[in-house]
């Protein structure tokens, strides 16, 4: 299949590099020149615009910052340029209102088109193990769905369009309040004279286990290999993370819903990344020392 891939930063590289190795031709385009020389070097075909690409593609992805940009690219270089029966898939973590806007215009062009915005961050990107939560038309989630298997071990209709972008961000709002919780436990159990694995030991096997303690552990040298281990370089970005975490309480205001746990990890975030922000957001951690 003939595939325009947009925006080849952390994530997109990777998933643009997994689509070729499935046997795609992958069309790529990015505005960094840097992006495109390490998609020539994974198997892809590279263009000089997202017009470029998306032109004669059967399916158009898309990994990029925000919602403006992802508007503005939709609505100026790939609606009407690529061809009307090709499915259009925007993997970027956006705001629920701009996924709903573009893929209504989009579906007035005539074009299917589903949010998918993933969980797993840039190691899953490479690897291919990425999970995608999908919002859009049952059709549209049936020709998204090979296309994004090839990039992911879990692909997930989380309803119609803009319900991907729901669920990430109600996730990653639960991933945020979870790290900071296991990085409090963990600094409370070193002041009372625990030793870190000693209590990891007993904790992952107890009430208190949860995703960011087993499998993401904030502690370097505790558990499974993560970014503590790196002096919290690579992974899933603070600033990423307060992102969606504004998005996050964004969604909730207009839907009138109470976050206060939400509220006070985006605040939290908000402080750490302001000097932290390309640390992994386990890195919060180290503001309760």
């Amino acid at each position: 299949m003939r595939i325009a891939f947009i925006g080849l930063g952390n994530m997109g590289g990777g998933m643009a590099a997994n689509l070729a190795k499935a046997g795609h031709e992958v069309r790529a385009f990015d505005v960094s020149e840097d992006a495109l020389a390490h998609a020539r070097q994974s198997g892809c075909q590279t263009s000089s615009s997202a017009a470029e690409a998306a032109d004669g593609a059967q399916a158009v992805v898309s990994m990029l910052p925000n919602g403006k940009i992802v508007r503005d690219v939709y609505l100026q270089e790939v609606i009407g340029h690529a061809p009307a029966d090709a499915v259009l898939i925007d993997c970027s973590t956006i705001d629920v209102a701009t996924a709903r806007e573009v893929e209504g215009l989009a579906a007035k062009a005539g074009y299917a088109m589903v949010d998918a915005p993933v969980s797993g961050g840039i190691a899953a990107a490479a690897a291919g193990t990425l999970t995608f939560m999908v919002g859009g038309s049952e059709d549209g989630f049936a020709r998204a769905e090979p296309i994004l298997s090839a990039m992911g071990k879990a692909v997930i209709r989380a309803g119609e369009a803009g319900a991907g972008q729901a669920a990430k961000i109600c996730n990653n709002m639960l991933l945020g309040i979870h790290m900071i919780g296991t990085s409090e436990a963990f600094r409370l159990a070193e002041r009372l004279g625990l030793d870190p694995q000693t209590f990891y030991d007993i904790a992952s096997v107890s009430s208190g286990q949860c995703w960011s303690m087993t499998s993401y552990c904030p502690v370097p040298g505790v558990g499974p290999e993560t970014p503590a281990d790196r002096d919290y370089q690579g992974g899933f970005a603070a600033a990423l993370m307060l992102k969606d975490l504004r998005l996050a309480m964004e969604a909730a205001e207009l839907a009138g819903a109470t976050t206060p746990l939400g509220a006070h990890a985006k605040d939290l975030y908000e402080g750490f990344a302001a000097d932290n922000g390309g640390l992994d957001f386990s890195a919060i951690i180290t503001s309760l020392e």
